[in-house]
């Protein structure tokens, strides 16, 4: 079962999630800012990321660089409110796998990660990692 982190501020966008992403299969667990991302990271390994570019703190294109330092293997799926094309130009360019305005549909969702997941079997097959 693949594992999805949530990293928001918004209480609300992670609860939906985690109940939505939950009833599609996946494990999911959600913390509340970047900072708590990292924490948790060191102990649980993720298969993907979803994370708000808007918070308190850290914001995520920060957070995407930190993460990208230690954790380079972990897709991203980054989602805002208040996207524009500089922070789209931004994330893509620091490896975002796919870039989402909220409110995020359940469908688009679903399609991200199941290509997401797609492309990292694929290439764990043929590069004989898995």
């Amino acid at each position: 079962m693949e594992r999805v982190l949530i990293v928001d501020d918004e209480e609300n966008t992670r609860i939906g999630l985690v109940k939505l992403l939950s009833q599609e299969g996946y494990h999911v667990d959600a913390v509340a800012n970047g900072f708590d991302a990292l924490e948790y990271l060191k102990n649980t390994q993720v298969d993907l990321v979803i994370t708000d570019i808007n918070m308190p703190e850290m914001n995520g294109l920060v957070f995407l660089r930190e993460l990208n330092q230690t954790y380079p293997e972990i897709k991203v799926v980054m989602i805002t409110a208040y996207g524009g094309v500089d922070s789209y130009l931004e994330a893509m360019n620091l490896g975002t796998f796919e870039y989402l305005n909220k409110p995020v549909k359940l469908k688009d969702l679903q399609t991200i990660l199941s290509r997401a997941f797609k492309h990292a079997s694929s290439l764990g097959e043929s590069s004989g990692i898995f």
